[in-house]
C-alpha cells in the first residue's frame, strides 16, 4: 500500500511540475498578456508551486 501511495505522490509531483513549467512558458512567451491574464496566471502558478512544495515535503518523509 505504501508503494502505491509513493507512486501516486510521484505522479502528482510530475504532473504539477509539468503544469507549472507549461504555465511559466506561456507567461514568458507572450508579450501581449492583459493585466487580468497576468494576475490569473500568477494565482494559478502560486497554487501549483504550493502543491509541488507540499508533495516534496511528503515525499521526503
Amino acid at each position: 500500500m505504501a508503494l502505491t501511495s509513493e507512486k501516486n505522490i510521484k505522479k502528482a509531483l510530475e504532473y504539477y511540475t509539468f503544469k507549472s513549467k507549461q504555465l511559466k512558458a506561456f507567461i514568458n512567451e507572450n508579450n501581449n498578456l492583459t493585466v487580468e491574464q497576468i494576475i490569473e496566471s500568477g494565482k494559478e502558478l502560486e497554487i501549483l508551486e504550493y502543491k509541488i512544495t507540499a508533495l516534496e515535503v511528503v515525499e521526503e518523509n
